[in-house]
């Protein structure tokens, strides 16, 4: 179990956590990683510093920041304004909110102070208590003008609790106040005056009836205060005073010398207070100077003094001695904020570093920190939500009384389901609130509120292993695995059911709570719910919930058939209504009239739904006593709700602004941080023509939306914006999707939404970032103005990634149609693919390029998605940790065949990857060609998931599910639709071998080696009915077969046949006699004696069976093969025997004919039997689904025959290069696929008999195929997957074939043109494979099984070592011409050979000796003398496994026992070298012949010194998979040695030093290589050809990891060297030429043998 420690956040242990017993916290600033300052200062004085600011330090201070992963964003809230009034008073809550919100928000610096000589504006305040404003009218007895003019401007709200009287909007007394229309410009001045000499009148009142009132002890001092506090001050006293940590604030102060200050007020009237009359306002002098005085006397360690002198009244930034104060200001700036965000970044959190936005990092966390981020967002929902419950009672009740009842028995999920907006997400909050409470203390809480992603839809991969991680951590489990497969999906859906299970048994009680099913992507299909366990184990609770009205509540009703699993979520009642906005309003501190209420709550009862309700109370608690019925705007909807909130926001807003900031936030996949919202509003023309449609902006060439504007709109949208943290960063997004969806339809119009979405793409592509936009404003012309957005690039820093760009480009370029810069930016460009591969993940880019493919017709998209489709498993497995080489290297070697015929993406892809490795500083193996699984081609799905190889498959046509059965027991149902597991059905202790799916398609049947007969639904994948001693146990899968007519079932083998009813209630009919069964038609079993009488039997009817004498040969039948056609109602039988039969339905005797060729014999129901030759021993044989055509298979012929007559007429042989193994015919007759033993799948016409094409990629012999609406199924007995294959494809990226996976034995040619091999199944032939042609070159028959291989590459001769002890060579020159070693005196077999580098001599181990023959020529013909010296071995000898020739006649050779020998043939003396603890699979000698490596099946390797033979290395290295080293080749230099070994990889090592240079994983077991160039090419398992070239530094630097893209470790041993350096010359082979043969001198070498060499 882990230990009790505290999560991030707080002290609640992380046990807890996990458990799901926290409520969630707020976010603080402890685990943020954002830099949010408030800049605070007045609005004339100090505009040139903050423009210097923004100019200069801002953007510095921007690119420090995100070079430690912090997002910094500046909220200046007086830029691009002239003045705070705004009509509505609301601005100093607005500013003073800000500043709390930075402060919440920031991990560093949250305020910046700006102070020069002007104290500031000293707003009216909005709202006075009912009890101060009454105590000053009291004192304002004398002035009844003045409490008239009070009265009249401020009314009391009897709505506000306690009451309070507000401020009136200006309008509402002077009506063009705000109103910027030219032709209303004379009022409008005229209002603004008397606006602002009624605004001192008040303020005067107020100030001398607070006096007063300070004076009768009514007020405090304090409160007397706020009628003459300027707002800044108030800033100050929030951000400064209030906040007093020193690394939280800086504050710059600008004095102007005495001497100019005693200059006239006109002009200093920017820098200095006036008053109404335009004089000096002492009194605010006298406040500022208080201030200060504060400031210097508390903030001396945040404060920068500075003392300027102004010219012509102002701060000129071209004057000298200006531009110098500027700089200084902008660097004391920049300066102060680096050193304390850097102090804050290292400050650690909960005892642990800060962990950076967007950092790649490979260090491995106990609990993800995105785990412990999305368990406080899903708990920080449920407090909120269920926090405003009311009602409900009743539905929970019935909940928890339905989870107690099913807790100890089997059970299924509970499911809450009801319209949109109707509250089932809060009830699902309540719920997992109330149990917490009822469930023990070691229970697992476990709630994913998926509704709260959208607009984003998360995946259900995501959600499981979230779930499954979440669990097995509490309960102390295994955590769920990274499978290195494709079937991660699968993986997952079965850990998730078998967690519950491991969690039931070990007695624990864990609920689970999925809220929103309907809002999961259908990313696999999930919305069909395959994954959701139907049936739980005892003490785990599954709640799920969705609407109604959607797919995936349809799907559930399917899945749980059962009623009382289901509860809908009704309307509210008035009652329950009432009750809600009670509570709404009591936690808000409001109330409502009586009319008010009863107006709300008519308007809720005409829906009863919450959200409705949500909104009206939304707005309801902004209405004041006196907001008459008429201005409450109520809808009768949730839409028409909606929409009055936005009209309301555009009446006081404008609409384009309203429009844009919510269509934005609507349009951003992760929603957007306020910073970039700003940035995306002031590129957006639209918004900023309306924001200066009355105006001109303060700075014609800077140009931006002025932050205030959008203050003041999210101080409206508080309740219907919400804050996401993510990775410590916070975005703003819609926290209702039905408002998204409103939104969408009011603002997002085609045009519109395009032109918003192209905004989006250029800001996160950073087009605009440091250039000039264009943008026409009213009465200007087209002006070029500077937005101030900040650069965009990939990488902010080494290894740390722009997060945001990752997210939202891709998105944002595609639906704005941008797609030549898609491709170029984001398809095309394998940094962007690392980059968000490694830090979002590759399931991230899939999605992007799933989505791409949906709109764009792009071929090399899909290509590309499907490659990183293959990388995936890689990167699972290393957790996402592989770093760019490995990345790079993978899309090369996938992509690389398909850089010519797709040069504009994937060929630009390939060449990024290809120059970025050739450039690597640090040791790299670089693909020359693809040898990993490319993308592309006929292959279209792997269903991949079971664990054992297929046996036998079924198709229902009309359901579209695909049955198979496997050799471990398990039935898997496949829906062939979605390509999606619906059902393992287990149950089966044997191998199944036969399933077969009833007409209805809702059940099938599966006969297993167990012995057993069961029947399955389809609909819910339970087992309906099992009938054991079916047939006997161990029955092989070509005897057993599985019939079922319209009344019964029968199984029979050979010799037994068995009848039940369709319910399986009666066993009819069970028949182990001595006939052999040959079929059922219908009802009646077709069985034949060893004498030849043929036998029908119906055990329905009752009747004696038929019996009629088919042969009165003494000989005895042998059949073959049978074949049953149930629409004619006969059965074919081939038999070996040589006659022909010929009769009659009534004959009882036939005459008989002895023949010497097979006979094909048809049998009717009636007895009735006809006999015909037969050309063929068939081991395959089928009838088409007409039964007008039978096919017939024997080694590589598949035969075609006319049987529509009753004639048996061969039109049709299809040859092939393996044995036939399966073969299917399609529905119209017009095609004809085959499978073979060597792997491929062939396409044949069956008119023409022409191949249409070829399939490559099974890579197991294809034992079942079936053709289906142009898709072709095959599945293997050799492996655990099903292939689905399309038959209409782009063969441009059809995969290059290679030869069959799994040969016994292999050799291939130096530059890999041509590869032999030795089949598994027929090791008595060689065959060529021309890899350049992808195509068979030769074939080469030997008189006995092949035991090895071996090619003299320069000379162009192939050995082959056969077990007789003869030696044959084919020189590959001469391809009609074979040379032969004979066999020693012994006859022993040939164990393995060995050419020397230099080809001038061969060593062959037999059994008893070694032998060195000489590799010479005659006239340009190649001969082999000798045997120039023989070896012998000792009995006791172990057999050698590999062996070396050293250039000066020394063998090198290891054996089957581990040991290690040295022999020297000259001398004829041999040594011992350290022996291995296994046998020995690699011996290597270096192209110079000083060293050896010496490889074993332990995993451990050595190399050798051998002049003289000195062990300078043992290198180990224990991987993840299976271990041994296999192949080995020494680069052209002898500095390197490659080898591959079993567990799938290839290695790079330094001669000289040991050490391990590079490791890569080539995903299968590479069995040869050979040194060509600067690199090798060599041959895997599978038998694809790989070619690599090797790039190593001449340094390679001590912090060099070579495992950091495996699991694995290493150990070399070295011993130490006292000096002399190491021979690295080139080697002076002379290239034999074949084109030199003189084919004249055949005969004279004919007639003048070789007495070791002999010319076949």
């Amino acid at each position: 179990m882990m230990e009790e420690h505290p999560a991030a956040g707080g002290g609640i242990s992380l046990q807890d956590v996990l458990r799901g017993r926290t409520d969630g916290a707020q976010k603080t600033r402890s685990s943020s990683n954002m830099i949010r300052v408030f800049i605070s200062s007045t609005f004339t004085d100090m505009s040139s510093e903050r423009k210097a600011l923004l100019e200069k330090a801002y953007p510095e201070v921007l690119t420090f920041c995100r070079g430690l992963g912090l997002v910094f964003e500046v909220v200046d809230l007086r830029w691009g304004i002239r003045s705070v009034s705004s009509g509505d008073h609301e601005a100093c809550e607005v500013f003073l909110q800000e500043i709390q919100n930075c402060q919440r928000i920031s991990a560093g610096p949250a305020f910046i102070a700006l102070l020069g000589n002007r104290y500031g504006h000293r707003a009216l305040p909005r709202l006075i208590p009912e009890k101060h404003f009454e105590a000053l009218l009291s004192k304002l007895s004398k002035d009844p003008e003045g409490i008239t003019q009070l009265s009249r401007w401020f009314l009391k709200d009897d709505n506000a609790v306690p009451p309070a009287y507000v401020l009136q909007p200006i309008a509402a007394h002077f009506p063009y106040f705000g109103d910027l229309r030219p032709e209303s410009g004379p009022r409008r001045d005229k209002d603004v005056l008397s606006w602002r000499f009624t605004e001192n009148q008040l303020l005067r009142l107020l100030r001398s009836a607070a006096a007063a009132a300070e004076s009768a002890g009514d007020i405090t001092a304090e409160q007397k205060q706020n009628f003459y506090t300027s707002v800044t001050d108030r800033e100050f006293e929030h951000g400064l005073f209030q906040d007093a940590g020193d690394q939280s604030a800086l504050l710059f102060v600008r004095e102007i010398p005495r001497q100019r200050a005693r200059d006239g007020p006109k002009r200093l009237a920017k820098y200095m207070d006036l008053n109404a009359d335009g004089l000096l306002d002492a009194e605010a002098q006298g406040l500022l100077g208080a201030l200060k005085a504060r400031l210097y006397a508390s903030s001396q360690k945040i404060l920068n003094l500075h003392c300027v002198e102004l010219s012509k009244g102002g701060v000129d930034p071209k004057r000298k001695e200006h531009a110098q104060y500027l700089d200084a200001v902008c660097e004391q700036f920049v300066s102060q904020m680096k050193a304390r965000v850097g102090a804050a970044v290292e400050t650690l959190v909960d005892g642990r570093r800060r962990k950076v936005w967007g950092k790649i990092t490979d260090k491995k966390e106990e609990v993800p920190d995105w785990l412990i981020e999305e368990f406080g967002r899903h708990a920080a929902v449920t407090s909120e939500l269920c926090g405003g419950l009311r009602g409900r009672e009743g539905l929970l009740g019935k909940l928890c009384l339905a989870m107690w009842e099913r807790t100890n028995v089997p059970h299924g999920p509970l499911v809450v389901h009801g319209a949109a907006g109707m509250g089932t997400t809060a009830l699902l909050c309540k719920l997992v609130q109330e149990m917490r409470g009822v469930l023990e203390g070691g229970a697992v809480v476990v709630n994913r509120m998926l509704s709260a992603h959208h607009p984003q839809r998360p995946d259900i991969d995501h959600v499981l292993r979230s779930v499954c991680l979440q669990i097995c951590l509490a309960c102390g489990l295994a955590p769920p695995p990274s499978p290195p497969t494709a079937s991660a999906h699968l993986d997952l859906s079965r850990f998730f059911r078998n967690v519950l299970a491991d969690v039931s048994r070990r007695g624990n009680t864990v609920l689970v709570v999925l809220d929103a099913l309907d809002q999961l992507s259908d990313q696999h299909h999930a919305h069909k719910l395959y994954w959701l366990p139907a049936d739980l184990p005892p003490n785990i609770h599954l709640v799920v919930s969705m609407e109604t009205n959607s797919e995936v509540f349809a799907n559930m009703r399917l899945k749980l058939q059962t009623l009382e699993s289901f509860f809908a979520v009704e309307r509210l009642s008035h009652v329950e209504g009432k009750q809600v906005m009670e509570s709404y309003l009591r936690a808000s501190r409001r109330t409502l009239t009586p009319e008010q209420s009863d107006a709300a709550l008519h308007s809720f009862d005409a829906t009863g739904c919450p959200l409705h309700l949500k909104l009206i109370l939304s707005a309801a608690k902004r209405w004041t006593s006196f907001t008459p019925l008429t201005h409450t705007h109520l809808g009768a909807s949730t839409q028409e709700m909606m929409s009055q909130l936005l009209l309301m926001l555009e009446d006081k807003h404008g609409k384009e602004l309203v429009g844009g900031a919510l269509g934005y936030i609507t349009l951003a996949r992760e929603g957007l941080l306020e910073a970039e919202l700003r940035d995306v509003m002031s590129l957006d023309d639209d918004v900023i023509t309306e924001v200066y449609s009355h105006s001109f902006p303060p700075t014609p060439s800077l140009i931006r939306l002025p932050p205030l504007l959008w203050a003041r709109l999210r101080w409206d949208l508080e309740d219907q914006l919400e804050e996401r943290w993510t990775n410590g960063v916070a975005t703003i997004a819609v926290n209702n999707r039905r408002l998204c969806e409103v939104v969408s339809a009011r603002y997002l119009t085609s045009e519109r939404r395009g032109r918003s979405l192209r905004v989006l793409a250029e800001y996160f592509l950073g087009r605009w970032s440091g250039k000039l936009k264009p943008v026409a404003l009213p009465g200007l012309s087209l002006l070029l103005s500077d937005r101030k957005v900040p650069p965009q690039p990939l990488w902010f820093g080494p290894e740390l990634a722009n997060v945001r760009k990752l997210q939202e480009l891709p998105y944002h370029l595609l639906h704005a149609g941008l797609w030549d810069e898609l491709r170029q930016v984001v398809i095309g460009s394998a940094e962007w693919l690392f980059c968000k591969s490694r830090v979002c993940g590759v399931s991230s880019v899939i999605q992007d390029l799933d989505q791409c493919s949906q709109y764009m017709d792009c071929t090399e998209t899909r290509l590309i998605r499907d490659t990183l489709v293959l990388i995936k498993p890689s990167l699972d497995f290393l957790e996402g940790h592989m770093d760019m080489s490995l990345f790079y290297t993978e899309l090369l070697a996938r992509l690389c065949s398909l850089a010519k015929p797709f040069p504009s993406v994937i060929g630009r892809l390939c060449s990024q990857c290809e120059e970025w490795l050739l450039t690597c500083p640090e040791p790299i193996l670089i693909p020359k060609c693809s040898f990993l699984q490319q993308p592309g081609g006929a292959l279209q799905h792997t269903l991949t998931g079971l664990q054992g190889g297929v046996l036998c498959l079924d198709l229902s046509v009309e359901a579209e599910l695909l049955v198979t059965g496997s050799d471990d027991g398990v039935i898997a149902v496949w829906s062939l639709a979605d390509q999606q597991l619906v059902y393992s059905l287990i149950g089966h202790t044997g191998a199944v071998l036969s399933v077969k799916v009833l007409e209805s398609s809702a059940h099938c049947l599966s006969l297993a080696a167990d012995g057993s007969l069961r029947r399955w639904s389809l609909t819910s994948g339970k087992q309906l009915l099992c009938i054991q001693e079916a047939m006997p146990v161990d029955s092989a899968p070509s005897t057993s077969h599985l019939h079922v007519s319209k009344q019964l079932m029968f199984v029979y083998t050979n010799k037994q046949v068995k009848a039940w009813r369709l319910d399986g209630s009666d066993l009819l009919s069970s028949s182990d006699g001595g006939l052999l069964v040959l079929g059922v038609l219908e009802d009646s079993v077709v069985s034949l004696s060893d004498s030849g009488r043929v036998r029908v039997f119906n055990p329905l009817s009752g009747a004696p069976a038929l019996q009629t004498q088919l042969v009165t040969s003494p000989r005895r039948v042998t059949p073959v093969k049978s074949v049953t056609l149930p629409k004619r109602g006969k059965v074919f039988l081939v038999s070996e025997e040589g006659l022909l039969y010929q009769g009659s339905q009534t004959d009882t005797e036939c005459e008989t004919e002895c023949l010497s060729f097979p006979l094909c014999v048809q049998i009717s129901q009636t007895g009735k039997h006809s006999v015909c030759e037969f050309p063929l021993v068939p081991s395959l044989l089928s009838v088409t689904e007409d039964e007008k055509i039978l096919i017939a298979g024997a080694d590589r012929t598949l035969s075609l025959f006319n049987i529509d007559r009753d004639s048996v007429d061969r039109f049709l042989d299809l040859q092939h290069d393996d044995a036939v193994l399966s073969a299917c015919i399609s529905s119209d007759c017009r095609l004809i696929a085959s499978g073979a033993a060597d792997q491929l799948i062939r396409i044949w016409s069956v008119t023409t008999g022409s191949l249409l094409d070829s399939l490559c990629g099974s890579d197991a012999p294809v034992t079942s195929v079936v053709l289906h609406k142009g898709v072709v199924v095959s599945a293997s007995s050799a492996a655990a997957c099903v292939h689905l294959w399309s038959l209409k494809y782009d063969e441009r990226h059809k995969p290059t074939a290679h030869i069959p996976a799994g040969s016994a034995h292999v050799a291939l040619t130096k530059d890999a043109e041509r590869v032999f091999y030795v089949r598994q199944q027929n090791q008595m032939e060689v065959i060529g494979w021309n890899n350049l042609t992808s195509s068979l070159s030769e074939r080469f028959a030997v008189s006995a099984q092949v035991c090895c291989l071996d090619v003299a590459q320069h000379k162009r001769l192939l050995f082959c070592g056969l077990t007789t002890g003869t030696v044959l060579i084919f020189p590959l020159a001469l391809p009609q011409e074979t040379l032969c070693i004979p066999p020693p005196e012994s006859l022993s077999g040939v164990l393995c050979l060995a050419v020397s580098s230099q080809e001038k001599h061969m060593a062959v181990a037999y059994e008893d000796s070694v032998c060195l023959f000489e590799i010479t020529s005659r006239d340009s013909f190649p001969m082999v003398e000798g045997p120039l010296q023989t070896s012998p071995l000792s009995l006791l000898h172990a057999p050698l496994s590999s062996m070396a020739l050293l250039p000066d006649r020394r063998l090198l050779y290891g054996t089957s026992c581990g040991e290690v020998k040295l022999l020297d043939f000259s001398s004829s003396s041999s040594s011992d070298l350290e022996n291995h603890h296994s046998r020995v699979t690699c011996v290597t000698v270096s192209n110079w012949g000083t060293h050896a490596l010496v490889g074993s099946e332990d995993a451990v390797q050595r190399l050798w010194a051998l002049n003289p033979p000195v062990l300078d290395h043992t290198m180990e290295f224990k991987g993840f998979f299976f271990e041994g080293v296999l192949s080995a080749a020494f680069s052209e230099s002898d500095k390197f040695v490659f080898t591959g070994s079993q567990d799938r990889t290839v290695k790079v090592w330094d001669v000289a030093s040991g050490n391990l240079l590079y490791v890569q994983y080539v995903y299968s077991p590479v069995v040869r290589m050979v040194t060509f160039r600067n690199g090798f090419v060599a041959l895997t398992r599978g038998g694809v050809v790989i070619r690599e070239v090797f790039g190593c530094p001449d340094h390679v630097g001590p912090d060099w990891n070579p495992l950091r893209n495996v699991k694995a470790q290493y150990r070399v041993t070295s011993r130490e060297k006292k000096g002399g350096a190491l021979r690295s010359s080139e080697s002076d082979l002379q290239d034999f030429n074949p084109a030199q043969f003189n084919l004249n001198l055949m005969s004279m070498l004919k007639a003048n043998p070789s007495p070791a060499c002999l010319i076949l």
